[in-house]
């Protein structure tokens, strides 16, 4: 395994292979960075230009495309609070905030470091455990999907800032919405109010930019007539880029934690990023010492979302390369990119077609590298942006907004819907109600209603649907987990309590002494 991944490390360095690869992860990037124009769509547009290519190049190619989409998602997240791709949206937490206090710089490159460094933790796994990982992903079935979905949604405690039955109420919501369109399994029309355009459901990215990015623009620039974006200038200097490595290198727990949730999220077919980056930003939140930090502007959360969404690509493609199951929409396109250059996933590709996947292995590796040198430097030019006056960026950013809403699906109907949704998010912020856990739910909420549908009926053929949805091992993971994050937020209020308590009796003890 050892020399056949340095045979594949120098097929990447070869020049054409090298110039595809940076190519691609520079067109990652920018099919990162825009609205609507997400890693899945850049791969499917450019798949036709690898016909003329030798196979290991067309390959090397799309992995630039998809490790570079993976952190070009994360410049408008930070700049201007729009996740470029649903991956991003736990980035705009931390991410978004850090912009406002004039630190742009500061959120880029902490996007940079821990994308690249969950992006390399997840290759070795990839390198050194597919096959058993991949056997892994088969026993997630309906109920491990269900539970997966209920322990996501345990996140609103997080993401409601200490307003937990608002939180709730907003995930409540999400969960309606995401009823939108036709049954998945029984392929009832539900709350389409006669729009055949809605059969196919609420697009995620359309809400997205609607519940985040217009109601920062309504507030910041209509509601107080800002002549900036932010109110902060950004002054990007070359000592921010050590800073911010020497920062996060002093929390490997935090960044090993998240790449490890990537990874293993990523593995599971279709759970995707958006999952992965919101679970791992939950849990950095849960185990930090100072969780009042989070959502005010901190590059650990920043660094905890990056991390698991990059971490989550070369996860996603374990279960591809070994067993053919794309782990995500993006590995879906690499499949069809594969069986196109004639190479079948599985053991034929590990031994027939061994020098090709491991250069394409090895060249998510050096991807990785290449984020990390082009993150920190364009830094300088991205962070910049976000100067330019309101009066010429905002028009721009709305523009933006429409065209990534229409792109999607061709559907001026999705443009409606990102405009009524930036006006319930206006409103919502007014009332304090965070737009997070409506998109939580959302995104999780077919995962509850697949899971719960097929867990019924495969329960009931089996003989008992309790024991199916609990008494399988992963099934008992998850509901432990499920249980411990829902009653997390009442044992960290007992022990701040505590110490705050104690902090008091230290002081009463202190002044009696004195």
């Amino acid at each position: 395994m050892f020399d056949a991944a340095l045979s594949g490390l120098i097929h990447v360095f070869q020049i054409d292979n090298f110039l595809s690869l940076c190519g691609g992860v520079f067109m990652g990037i920018v099919f990162g960075a825009l609205p609507g124009l997400t890693a899945t769509m850049g791969l499917a547009l450019l798949i036709p230009f690898t016909f003329t290519m030798t196979p290991a190049a067309g390959l090397i190619m799309l992995a630039g495309i998809y490790v570079g989409a993976m952190y070009g998602d994360a410049i408008p997240a930070v700049l201007i609070n729009t996740p470029g791709t649903p991956a991003a949206i736990a980035t705009t937490f931390d991410g978004f905030p850090l912009t406002q206090k004039g630190m742009a710089q500061h959120g880029l490159v902490a996007a940079a470091v821990a994308s690249s460094f969950g992006s390399l933790v997840a290759n070795v796994v990839l390198t050194t455990a597919a096959p058993p990982l991949a056997e892994a992903s088969l026993k997630f079935g309906p109920p491990e999907y269900f539970w997966l979905g209920i322990f996501g949604l345990t996140i609103i405690a997080t993401l409601s800032s200490g307003f937990i039955v608002k939180g709730l109420l907003g995930g409540a919501v999400g969960l309606i919405l995401s009823t939108v369109g036709m049954s998945p399994l029984g392929g009832d029309v539900r709350l389409t109010f006669g729009y055949p355009e809605l059969q196919a459901g609420i697009e995620l990215i359309v809400a997205l930019i609607g519940f985040f990015c217009l109601p920062e623009i309504l507030t910041s620039i209509v509601g107080k007539r800002q002549e900036s974006y932010t109110s902060q200038k950004v002054i990007p200097k070359l000592s921010v880029i050590g800073e911010v490595i020497a920062s996060l290198f002093k929390r490997p727990l935090l960044m090993l934690r998240s790449s490890v949730i990537g990874t293993v999220i990523g593995f599971a077919p279709g759970a995707g990023g958006n999952i992965a980056s919101m679970v791992s930003y939950n849990e950095a939140v849960r185990w930090d010492k100072h969780p009042e930090e989070f959502g005010k502007g901190t590059i650990k959360g920043v660094a905890a979302s990056e991390a698991a969404n990059s971490a989550m690509a070369p996860g996603s493609l374990i279960p591809l390369l070994t067993l053919g199951i794309p782990g995500s929409p993006p590995a879906a396109v690499i499949l069809g990119a594969l069986m196109l250059h004639g190479m079948r996933p599985g053991v034929e590709l590990f031994s027939v077609h061994a020098s090709v996947t491991y250069a394409f292995i090895m060249s998510l590796l050096v991807a990785a590298f290449l984020v990390t040198i082009i993150g920190c430097f364009g830094s300088f030019v991205y962070a910049r942006i976000i100067n330019i006056p309101a009066r010429y960026l905002a028009p721009a950013i709305v523009f933006m907004t429409v065209l990534g809403s229409y792109a999607i699906r061709n559907n001026i109907l999705d443009v409606w819907i990102m405009l009524l949704f930036g006006v319930i998010g206006y409103v919502s912020n007014k009332l304090r109600f965070h737009p997070a856990p409506i998109v939580l739910g959302l995104i999780l909420g077919p995962f509850v209603e697949e899971g719960l549908v097929q867990s019924i009926l495969a329960g009931k053929a089996g003989g008992s649907v309790f024991l199916y949805m609990t008494a399988r091992p992963i099934s008992g993971v998850l509901i432990a987990m499920s249980v411990m994050s829902a009653l997390w937020p009442i044992f960290a209020k007992w022990r701040e309590k505590r110490r705050s308590r104690k902090a008091a009796s230290d002081r009463n003890m202190e002044d009696s002494h004195a």
